[in-house]
């Protein structure tokens, strides 16, 4: 098979069931797209007690530097009620001008442009002057344990050395050109549980209802907001997920009340000042008796997650330049340069390398009847194949 043609890679990728944590053949497939181009391709299962294994790829062509990485997983997300579908999800049916199926954006499609520009790039010039690599996880979707961070390292203590990274995440949110993310906000979850007394509603004198303080505890971390915002940045923003006492009973008062909470925060933060400013506003809270007078100031526990990711900021003009000159050549349109969303796996690459994100239209994203337009398919490719030009063209070092 030739991978100079986006949609047929595509519909293979797709067609392999890879729903997290299977490989459901999906590196396989790419692994077969790869090799006759020159491709070295290599496999390796990572593992972690009490996580499943996962299949991940490398795969590299060329010797020398300058080395361009592009990353991603072909790992997706459930297809929630296949019933609901018009096209059976992993059919990879084309219709209305439109490819369906589960990863078409996110982000199987990126993996086939990318696929597609690369060959196109050696059936035109041959090989780049320097080399190019695909690091593909299976578990971006999933615990993120066993993929891109493991990766890197098995990847790292076998004398890998990179440059730059292009991650294939869908970035656009309306047309393809409109966004290049350039850096991610930090992310912070924590729990907090109270701890009360529990007794009968009718007597709360005998007893210390954990929900007053919960509810004073959250009020803390909402109000005032932690900042107005950087240059580069959306101003940092904390979530309460959720409130639980476990209990059903309505004349109990209960023993204890959780909440769980997520703050996605940008560079006036690092994960330390940011869980000191917490741990503050939770203490200050907690000797504010307003609504238990009299009482002794709240008993609280907090547990951070195990795994913060901190902010980032890639500020690589060559990588920038080449990949926003190469969206304008293409599409048009001069791309947003943007740090907004969620996080993604450039979080673990930005360690290692200046690393950007730039893919399709992220629409229809783990929906039901994700699609992506065959026409976006060729653009990105398109648009890949001009940054492999002027990123190999334009690379300092």
């Amino acid at each position: 098979m030739t991978a100079t043609d986006p949609v047929a890679n595509l519909q293979t990728l797709i067609r392999c069931a890879s729903v997290t944590p299977a490989e459901g053949g999906a590196l396989t497939a790419l692994a077969d797209m790869l090799l006759p181009l020159g491709f070295k391709v290599e496999r390796m299962t990572a593992s972690e007690p009490g996580t499943p294994d996962i299949e991940n790829l490398y795969a590299r062509l060329g010797t020398e530097g300058p080395h361009l990485m592009f990353a991603g997983h072909t790992d997706v997300v459930p297809v929630g009620d296949a019933a609901s579908w018009s096209h059976p999800p992993f059919a990879a049916d084309i219709a209305g001008g439109e490819l369906f199926g589960r990863g078409a954006v996110d982000m199987k499609g990126g993996i086939a442009c990318f696929a597609a520009a690369i060959a196109r790039h050696i059936e035109k010039h041959g090989p780049p002057a320097g080399s190019i690599s695909f690091l593909i996880t299976g578990d971006e979707e999933g615990p993120a344990i066993n993929g891109t961070v493991k990766l890197l390292q098995w990847a790292v203590e076998r004398g890998e050395r990179w440059d730059a990274s292009l991650v294939g995440e869908p970035t656009n949110p309306d047309q393809l050109g409109d966004m290049i993310k350039i850096g991610r906000r930090g992310s912070i979850s924590g729990f907090i549980t109270v701890h009360g007394v529990q007794g009968h509603a009718a007597y709360p004198h005998l007893a210390d209802n954990p929900v007053r303080s919960i509810i004073k505890l959250t009020e803390a971390l909402l109000d005032p907001p932690f900042d107005a915002g950087t240059d580069n940045f959306q101003p940092s923003n904390l979530e309460v997920t959720t409130i639980d006492v476990g209990n059903a009973a309505t004349n109990v008062i209960p023993a204890k009340a959780t909440a769980a909470f997520n703050i996605r925060f940008n560079d006036t933060w690092t994960v330390e000042t940011l869980r000191a400013e917490i741990l503050a506003r939770l203490d200050a809270a907690s000797a504010d008796q307003t609504l238990r007078p009299g009482r002794e100031p709240t008993k609280y526990d907090i547990v951070w997650s195990e795994r913060p990711s901190q902010v980032f900021l890639t500020r690589n003009n060559a990588l920038i330049a080449s990949l926003s000159s190469a969206v304008e050549n293409v599409t048009g349109n001069t791309p947003k340069l943007s740090t907004t969303g969620g996080t993604s796996d450039a979080r673990y690459i930005k360690d290692y390398c200046p690393v950007v994100e730039f893919g399709l239209v992220g629409q229809t994203m783990h929906m039901v009847d994700e699609r992506v337009a065959l026409a976006d398919l060729e653009t990105l490719t398109e648009i890949y194949e001009t940054f492999i030009q002027r990123w190999f063209a334009n690379a300092e070092f």
